[in-house]
């Protein structure tokens, strides 16, 4: 059962990574770009969990990824929300 639950997080992690690659496409917005690589850094450590046999949830590989992931949201939330920054639609 854990290993089913790890391919569903998995899956619905990289769909999610999908979902935000499509919107980054539309509008060339960098904040859906490291959104979307940050749901598939997530997806590849529940992967690396689910797939490797004695690799455990406290090993530090996978603290590693989920620490970039969530450094890589973060940054995307300051980026976004910054003061000063130049946005593409401007009005004369």
């Amino acid at each position: 059962m854990k290993i089913f639950l790890l391919g569903t997080i998995a899956m619905a992690s990289f769909v999610a990574g999908l979902f935000f690659l499509r919107f980054w496409k539309t509008t060339r917005d960098r904040f859906f770009f490291f959104f979307a690589v940050a749901f598939w850094i997530e997806a590849i450590s529940r992967t690396l969990l689910a797939l490797v046999e004695n690799l455990s949830e406290d090993y530090p590989i996978l603290y590693l990824l989920r620490f970039i992931a969530y450094c890589l949201i973060l940054f995307a939330i300051f980026d976004k929300n910054r003061v000063g920054k130049k946005t593409s639609k401007q009005t004369p």
